[in-house]
Order: C-alpha cells, then structure tokens, then sequence
C-alpha cells in the first residue's frame, strides 16, 4: 500500500485538468497571439480561465495575470513592486515564515538598499497585529504576509492586516502568497483589501508550470518579463495554454466542491493528530482546530531525524516532506520552526504531513501503523 501525505509540495493532476491540457496540446494547439482560428481556439481557453479564477475570487478578468507558478508569481509582485515604487520608499514588511519564493526575493533588494523588516510571529506562528500597526511607515512601499504557512498551517488575519495597513498609510501595496490557501478558502481580494495574491496550479491539482497573479486594478508594478506584451505587459512570452486549461479545471472543481472538501480534509486531519498524538515522544506544532489550514500537519519526533525517518517511511510507501519540499532537496534549518521558538533539539527531527481530496483514511491509517512500528526502532539508533 502507498499512501502519498506530500500533497503541499505538489498534488496529483485531477483527471478532468489532464484532460483538458491533451485537447489543447493536441488539438486546439494555437498560439494564442495568432489572428487566425487557431489562435482565437486557444485564446478562448486563456478567457475562460481567467474568467473562472476571477469569479473564484470574486474579482475582475483583466486582473488576473498568468504565470508559471507561485514562485514567479511571488518575485513579480514583490520584485515588481520594489522597483516600480522606489522612488516613494524603501521600506518594505514581510514576516520570517515566508516560503523561499517570498524570502530570498526579499533577501536580493535589501541587497540593493531596500530596508526590510520582519513582522513577529507568536508560538503558532500568528502575526502580531499591534507590532504590524507601529511598523506601518509613510514610506512603506509594500506588506507581504503568506495567508497559510507551508510548513505547519498557520492561517495568517489577513482581513485584519489589510485594514490596519491601509489605516496607516493607504499607498502602501499589500500582497498575499495564497499558494496553500487557494482552494482550500474563500479568498476575497477586493472586500478584504489585498492588492497582489499569488497563486500556484499544482497544489490545486492543476498542471505544474501553471499559476497567476491577481493585480488589483490601478496597482502599478513593473513587470520582469519583457516581450511581446502578453499578459496585458505584465508577462510577455507565449502563454501556456494547455496548462492555464488544465488550472482553470482545477480552480473551478476546488470552489465548486469547496465546503465539503473542507469538510473532509479537517476529518482527515482530526483523525491523524488524534493517531499519531498517541505514540509516545510526539509534538504537534501549531494551532490544530478550524482555525488552521485543515490539509496541513507538522509533528516533531523525538530523538529521531527528520530525514531518517521521511526516509524509512518511504522505504514502507509512505510520502512526507521534511519542512518546505519547494525551497531545495538539501536539508536546512527551517526558518518557521526557529520563528516559533521550536526547542532545537525538534528543529531537525519536524515531518510535515499534508492532505489533498484525494487522501482517504485508509492512507492516514497505514501512515500512522508505519508509524508506530518505526519509531522504536529508529530511535534505538539516536545519537547520544
């Protein structure tokens, strides 16, 4: 038996999204900048999709830009921001449990002189709100705040944020990484105050190598990809139409199944913690109930290795990810679990679990036996 737990480093294609993508690559395989029938076949899928997302989002077509992913579509908000209002401020906030997507982009302008602070997260990795209201500035340029933690679910006040950003200074831009939230939430971009939200295909069953960028109308950044003005400029290149096909599948399953699949994953989640808070030396990180992300779990296994352990389950067919599976294959200290004060001798030895609709209890049962049955034995070989 397998049971594939690493659905937040990437999710199996549904059916219905390869589907799609084969027709495009087979058939209506235009490009769709082309003025003829072709190309007007392939433009319509880039149209129906945006359509879709946006409606998902409750936002306008023409603000949706589409991307490779979540990372290029991290480093354009950001990136293209910074450079697009340098001339107003070089003061930009970003909190210390961004994926590598957000914090190296952020790592690279305080290289080019941009003056970066970090809002301060509590124990379950919450932003402080109060610290975000006193480091709002006349010459901040952007707020940057992931709305679900990749690592341990933290589900971020992103409403609140917005309104205390805005009260303070109303020029200032904010955007949201809602590469682990979309799909799983009701997102509204527009009513909550977000400027920039960035979103990936492959965590919602989509294609990899699909993603957008909702811009808010009147948002001014400076693009990075220049060309042949796709993208309304904002991303030149000849779009990926079978993959943004197969993405707008997958968007428009996920919200059309949104409460109940919601539903289910907490089960599923409920149902693991319950199993695996039973076996002796474990500690679950991060808030647990509805009011974290309900596909995400992080356990710290004491006296064994992360990497041993992800390792040994996947010897027994069991997938799982040591921190964010999408920053690099080598092993690192993960900023999320320091940014929490995890004691250190955790910081190695932290397995995030994650669930897609897919997951069934079976799985989440062989995962936790596999569990059981490891543990003693890996923890006969600790160090000392």
């Amino acid at each position: 038996m397998e049971a594939y737990l690493d659905n937040s480093a990437t999710t199996r294609c549904s059916e219905a999204a390869a589907e799609k993508m084969m027709q495009v690559l087979r058939t209506d395989y235009g490009n769709p900048s082309s003025l003829h029938n072709k190309g007007m076949e392939a433009e319509n899928y880039l149209r129906e999709s945006r359509k879709i997302i946006a409606k998902t989002l409750r936002v306008k077509d023409k603000e949706i830009v589409f991307t490779s992913g979540g990372t290029e579509s991290n480093n354009l908000a950001i990136i293209g921001t910074a450079m697009a209002r340098k001339r107003s401020g070089k003061h930009i906030l970003v909190t210390p449990i961004e994926h590598a997507s957000v914090a190296n982009p952020m790592k690279a302008l305080a290289d080019l002189g941009f003056e970066v602070e970090y809002i301060p997260v509590d124990e379950n990795g919450i932003i402080d709100l109060k610290a975000l209201r006193s480091m709002v500035r006349n010459d901040t340029i952007l707020v940057s705040i992931m709305h679900v933690n990749n690592e341990i679910g933290a589900v971020e006040p992103i409403e609140e944020a917005a309104r205390i950003i805005k009260t303070v200074n109303p020029e200032t831009y904010f955007h949201v990484d809602a590469i682990q939230s979309y799909g799983k939430f009701e997102i509204y971009p527009d009513r909550w105050g977000i400027d920039l939200l960035s979103v990936s295909g492959h965590k919602i069953h989509g294609p990899k190598g699909s993603g957008f960028l909702f811009i808010h109308e009147g948002v001014r950044i400076q693009p990075e990809i220049l060309g042949g003005g796709q993208e309304g400029g904002m991303r030149s290149g000849t779009e990926n139409v079978p993959a943004i096909a197969g993405l707008g599948v997958a968007a428009e399953d996920m919200y059309s199944h949104l409460a109940e699949n919601r539903s289910r994953l907490f089960d599923l989640k409920r149902h693991f913690i319950e199993g695996v808070e039973k076996i002796e030396g474990t500690h679950v990180n991060g808030r647990t109930g509805e009011d974290s992300a309900p596909q995400i779990v992080s356990v710290s296994f004491r006296g064994v290795r992360a990497e041993v352990l992800l390792h040994a389950l996947e010897d027994r067919g069991v997938y799982v990810s040591s921190g964010s599976a999408c920053s690099s294959n080598r092993p690192a200290v993960s900023r999320t679990l320091t940014s929490i004060h995890v004691a250190h001798e955790y910081l190695d030895e932290t397995v995030r679990f994650s669930f897609s609709v897919y997951t069934t209890m079976e799985e989440i049962d062989y995962a936790l036996e596999q569990l059981k049955a490891l543990l003693p034995v890996l923890r006969k070989y600790t160090r000392h």
